[in-house]
């Protein structure tokens, strides 16, 4: 039932093209690097920070499928358990960051600055010794669940072992804990650093709930192309795809009461450390761009998921998520690219903007699908499979 022997052609097919196209961009942005060296890092920071997003929201999503057991979970686990494995392949991708990591943060000449002195906390925690040092933690971290919760699961498809539902369940809860710590974290030294001397206590959040709601619209997509092959084929049915629908929902949502929470309390504070952020995103084309994400990345998308029939029709739902996932890419470019020029009136999209993403993404997507083809496409043994809605 979950052979995926008849399904090894296409994944092959696809896994080489991903890989060719990556190469091929990433070659591409090699080049454009040496005429445009400071463009190239500030692309390649946008195009990391998204893939390594999904991989990331994949793993959360991953904790929260073991720990709640929820039906929703057992059709997606497998492309939830794939991406999480590519962590340690966006650790080596975070590489060439290094070589541009003078020219991405000012914090770095900080002590060479003239002007108002940085405050002590910020000028201990702002150094390039600790700010590496949080990065290779973060990573270890990620690695490790990402091992676990792959070796368990796969262990359990070997052994039919029920005690590793409770061990993989056991992990998955202080894991969640672990995750939204190092997220947040991570999210505040490459994003919200590119500005040091502004801050927020809800940014990390947006950043771990635009992860998962990436994340979920992947695994829809992925779950309706393979919809019609077996094993998925033999199990799927239009309540599954409305459970997963319903989460959409709720993550569409989540994302939409941080966002303009962050917004409601800037605003309202209007200090002068905070409200600039604001105002550099908020005229001429951020101004349009903002717009674009309030209707398309929130008020649209809230609408049609009410919709029952929307949620049921995997066509539909599958449209929905894909809108969301490259609207996800928009809305990081928002947030992240008006740092690196603040004046600028509106977006400048460099071709290194749109070659970048494609470059990172065709190594991933390569490497994801390496994982995927071989694994089982759903769980073999787990007891709370048996009983799931519609299996």
């Amino acid at each position: 039932m979950n052979s995926t022997d008849l399904l090894q052609p296409d994944f092959d097919r696809v896994q080489r093209r991903a890989l060719l196209l990556g190469l091929a961009a990433l070659a591409l942005l090699g080049g454009g690097a040496y005429f445009n060296e400071l463009q190239f890092f500030r692309s390649y920071l946008l195009a990391f920070l998204f893939w390594l997003g999904l991989a990331l929201g994949c793993l959360a999503l991953l904790m929260l499928q073991h720990l709640t057991g929820g039906g929703w979970g057992f059709v997606i686990r497998r492309v939830l358990e794939s991406g999480a494995a590519t962590i340690p392949l966006m650790a080596v991708l975070s590489l060439p960051l290094l070589l541009g990591f003078s020219r991405l943060y000012p914090w770095v000449h900080q002590e060479a600055s003239v002007g108002e002195p940085v405050p002590p906390l910020r000028r201990v925690y702002l150094t390039t010794p600790s700010f590496l040092g949080r990065g290779v933690f973060y990573f270890a971290v990620w690695i490790m669940l990402a091992y676990l919760l792959n070796k368990w699961s796969s262990e359990q498809d070997r052994t039919a072992d029920p005690a590793l539902t409770g061990r993989l369940q056991t992990l998955s809860g202080p894991g969640l804990v672990v995750y939204g710590l190092t997220a947040t974290f991570a999210a505040v030294d490459w994003a919200m650093s590119l500005q040091p001397h502004w801050s927020s206590t809800i940014y990390g959040l947006i950043f771990i709930v635009g992860e998962s709601l990436g994340a979920l619209a992947f695994a829809i997509l992925l779950a309706r192309l393979l919809s019609h092959r077996k094993p998925l084929a033999d199990v799927l049915v239009p309540s599954h795809f409305h459970d997963l629908g319903n989460l959409l929902l709720a993550f569409v949502m989540l994302w939409g009461y941080v966002a303009f929470s962050q917004f409601l309390i800037i605003w309202s504070g209007n200090l002068q450390d905070e409200i600039p952020w604001y105002l550099s995103r908020a005229s001429g084309g951020w101004a349009a761009l903002a717009v674009f994400l309030i209707v398309f990345h929130f008020a649209v998308p809230f609408v049609l998921l009410l919709n029952r029939g929307v949620k049921r029709r995997m066509r539909v739902l599958a449209w929905v998520a894909g809108a969301l996932f490259v609207i996800g890419l928009v809305d990081l470019y928002w947030m992240v690219a008006p740092a690196f020029d603040p004046a600028a009136g509106g977006p400048r999209v460099h071709w290194m903007d749109l070659m970048a993403p494609l470059g990172v993404g065709g190594v991933w997507v390569s490497w994801f699908v390496w994982q995927l083809k071989g694994k089982a496409l759903l769980p073999l043994h787990d007891p709370r499979f048996q009983g799931s809605a519609g299996l």
